[in-house]
């Protein structure tokens, strides 16, 4: 039980480092939350601080779901008498409890989606691969993240029920309720976009300059 609880600390802390918010700072001067939709994720970054600062974010958010798992799956094989499969479903849930109310940013943080990815696709990569393209192809057609995003946090709650194999422990029946209970927190985090999608209200992703590189762009000309 002690075993459960540390990891559960370690993932929560690894996850409540805020890359969205220390990037934005770092390359814009303003904390990403004060911008946008309010949200500390890689979306937002995008369409405030821009494209170069969203790649990095995304990457380290995603990087925070691997490093957690595999401390996990560490930690198993060391430890006696504990499930490794409980092991990596307590890390995995933590972590993005940290993403979202992260406690060194007064724990206002993001969606988890981005942790999440990394997540699935090191716990499964053939679920994973199939969520991501998913995900992706959905976000293509809609252009909205937020759709492509809880689409497929339910996909991979399913998909837990009929796909056995590829998993980085050995399958036990916990992983579906780990499914279902990963996707009901991303849902639940993706609420107001849900409900936004529902009255056909909600923000739709452009690629192109943010506001912010706009005004950016305007002052160097104006200093030149």
């Amino acid at each position: 039980m002690v075993i459960y609880v540390v990891m559960a600390i370690i993932a929560y802390l690894i996850g409540s480092v805020n890359f969205s918010v220390l990037i934005s700072k770092k390359m814009a001067g303003f904390d990403v939350r004060e911008k946008g939709s309010g949200n500390a994720g890689s979306t937002n970054v995008l369409r405030t601080v821009g494209k170069k600062a969203a790649v990095i974010t995304l990457v380290c958010d995603i990087l925070k779901g691997i490093v957690s798992i595999l401390i996990a799956i560490i930690v198993g094989k060391i430890a006696k008498n504990i499930s490794p499969a409980i092991l990596v479903e307590v890390s995995a849930i933590f972590v993005v409890v940290g993403h979202t109310f992260p406690i060194f940013f007064e724990f206002k943080g993001g969606k988890g989606v981005a942790t999440s990815l990394g997540i699935v696709l090191l716990i499964n990569w053939k679920i994973g691969l199939i969520c991501l393209i998913f995900a992706l192809l959905l976000m293509a057609l809609t252009r909205m993240v937020s759709l492509g995003s809880i689409s497929a946090a339910v996909l991979f709650a399913v998909l837990t029920i009929f796909i056995r194999d590829s998993y980085i422990v050995e399958f036990e029946p916990n992983f579906i309720i780990f499914g279902f209970l990963l996707a009901g927190f991303v849902i639940f985090n993706h609420r107001t976009n849900l409900q936004r999608i529902l009255a056909g209200t909600e923000n739709k992703l452009s690629f192109k300059k943010s506001e912010e590189e706009e005004k950016s762009n305007l002052e160097d000309k104006k200093e030149d």
